[in-house]
């Protein structure tokens, strides 16, 4: 596995928290804003999603202790925490995330896997937003038909939304799939975001969607920190950087872990240029 994971790094920060850490305070000396996300999904037993669970904890505690002036932030799956096996075992393992977030001030953002789980994370988000609306928020996928619905019913909650394009192979039926559409689509829940949402994350590598967006706040006005860039670890860092430069918030999201195997690939469908790159580093020496 040594020879895959070296290629990977690229992507994953590292194996362990330890290893990530290094990374996370590099973004941070650079102004960059930091989410951490443990690697993995689709856990089936209960033991290993509760202990995740507990691991989510952890990583609460240790960003909060390296992060003396940010409250800590980090990513889960629910998939992780059962949410394929029993909801209400979910939904306990998720409130006891939630209530060390509350208790640290943090932010735990419920990531969004393929459509088949896209109804249930959105739902045990309504249930659980109530009692910590300062404390989590979901994702949402742009080149899903149901996009425009679900980020109308974020901003009637004032729930805080990572919007992205969407990196899962989905049918034409649920998903659009010409990048056109895509990006107009994308825009035009960006702008209601932006405009009716509670700090939204605008999550992109586009340049088309990150000029549109800085056009659009420009052009009405909206100050630059009512939202936030979001980008990948490793992933441009020269524009993560030319963004803060600019004035605007700018986050990263730094994966780690062991299960590192089908992100790398999401990542190397994504862009081709992320293929070019893997294949020039294995014939370096």
């Amino acid at each position: 596995m040594k020879l895959p994971y070296a290629l990977a790094r690229r992507f994953v920060a590292g194996e362990t928290l330890d290893a990530a850490l290094p990374a996370v305070r590099d973004l941070r000396a650079n102004g960059l804003l930091v989410t951490l996300d443990l690697l993995g999904e689709d856990v089936a037993d209960r033991a290993k999603a509760e202990g995740y669970a507990t691991e989510y904890i952890r990583i609460l505690r240790i960003v909060a202790s390296e992060e003396s002036e940010l409250p800590p932030n980090i990513s889960i799956k629910l998939s992780m925490i059962g949410q394929r096996i029993d909801r209400a075992f979910c939904l306990a393992n998720l409130r006891r995330v939630l209530d060390e977030a509350k208790h640290l001030g943090g932010f735990v953002r419920l990531d969004m896997e393929g459509s088949d789980l896209t109804s249930s994370t959105i739902g045990i988000l309504e249930e659980v937003y109530p009692d910590y609306p300062d404390n989590v928020g979901t994702v949402l996928q742009a080149y899903l038909h149901r996009a425009e619905a679900d980020v109308a019913r974020m901003c009637e909650l004032n729930a805080r939304v990572r919007l992205c394009k969407g990196a899962y192979k989905e049918p034409p039926e649920i998903a659009y799939q010409a990048m056109p559409e895509i990006r107009t689509n994308y825009k035009q829940l960006m702008q209601k975001l932006i405009t009716e949402a509670r700090y939204p994350g605008i999550a992109t590598h586009d340049d088309e969607l990150i000029e549109a967006t800085k056009t659009f706040v420009r052009t009405e006005g909206i100050a630059s920190d009512a939202f936030e860039f979001q980008m990948l670890y490793g992933l441009r860092p020269e524009t993560q950087r030319a963004l803060v430069a600019e004035g605007f918030n700018m986050r990263v999201y730094v994966p780690y872990g062991t299960e590192w195997g089908p992100y790398f690939t999401r990542r190397l469908r994504e862009r081709k240029e992320n293929v070019w790159f893997i294949a020039k580093t294995f014939f370096q020496r």
